[in-house]
C-alpha cells in the first residue's frame, strides 16, 4: 500500500493508478472513501471484497460537477433538480434514477443511483484528475467505523487499497446525508 501527498503530482500519480485499475483510498468531508474507476467492475469489486461487502447493497459515486455523474443517471423534473442541485457542493447524496446501461455492479438491486458531488478540495481535485466520477465508500471494513486518518485506512484495511491519497478529511462529524431524489425523503441523516 503506497501514500501520496495531495499535490499536483500526487493527484497525478493517483489519477494514472485509477487508470491503470487500481483502488484508492482518499478523504472526503466526513471520512476516508475507498473510490476507483466506477466502469471497471474488477476494481469495483475489489472494493467490495476488501469491506467485506455484498454488491446488492448499490454505492456512491462522486464528482466534482453534475456532468460527470449524467453519464450513470437520469436527470428529475426540473423543480426537483434545482432543490438537489441547491445542496451541491456538499455532504448530501441523492439517489437518483439509473441509467438502463449503468452496471449493476453500481446499483445493486435498486433502479437508483447514490451520487454526489463533493466539496471537499482533494476528492473534487481527484475527480479532476481523473476526468470523471468515482466510487465513493466508506474506508472500513463492514460494520466498523470508518476511517478518518491514513494511518487508520492501514491499520484496519491490511488487504486495502494500492494508494492512499493523504490528506485531512472535511471535518464533518457524519458521512453524508442520503436523500431519495423523487421525494426529498431522508434515507441516512
Amino acid at each position: 500500500m503506497r501514500s501520496v501527498g495531495s499535490s499536483a503530482h500526487g493527484l497525478r500519480v493517483a489519477a494514472r493508478a485509477i487508470a491503470a485499475g487500481q483502488v484508492l483510498a482518499y478523504p472526503t468531508e466526513a471520512v476516508y472513501g475507498l473510490g476507483c474507476d466506477p466502469m471497471n467492475a474488477e476494481a469495483v469489486r475489489r472494493i467490495l471484497r476488501i469491506k467485506g461487502r455484498g454488491e446488492d447493497k448499490g454505492l456512491i459515486l462522486i464528482a466534482a460537477d453534475f456532468s460527470a455523474l449524467e453519464p450513470y443517471v437520469t436527470p428529475l423534473g426540473p423543480a426537483r433538480m434545482i432543490e438537489i442541485a441547491a445542496t451541491w457542493p456538499g455532504p448530501n447524496t441523492w439517489l437518483l434514477p439509473a441509467r438502463p446501461r449503468t452496471p449493476r455492479w453500481l446499483t445493486g438491486v435498486h433502479d437508483t443511483l447514490a451520487v454526489r458531488v463533493t466539496r471537499h478540495p482533494i476528492a473534487s481535485a481527484l475527480c479532476g484528475a481523473w476526468g470523471g466520477a468515482l466510487v465513493s465508500t466508506s474506508a472500513n471494513l463492514s460494520n466498523q467505523h470508518p476511517a478518518r486518518t491514513a494511518l487508520r485506512v492501514r491499520l484496519q484495511l491490511d488487504a486495502g487499497p494500492d494508494l492512499i491519497l493523504c490528506g485531512a478529511c472535511g471535518g464533518d462529524p457524519r458521512p453524508s446525508t442520503i436523500r431519495d431524489g423523487r421525494s426529498g425523503r431522508v434515507l441516512r441523516g
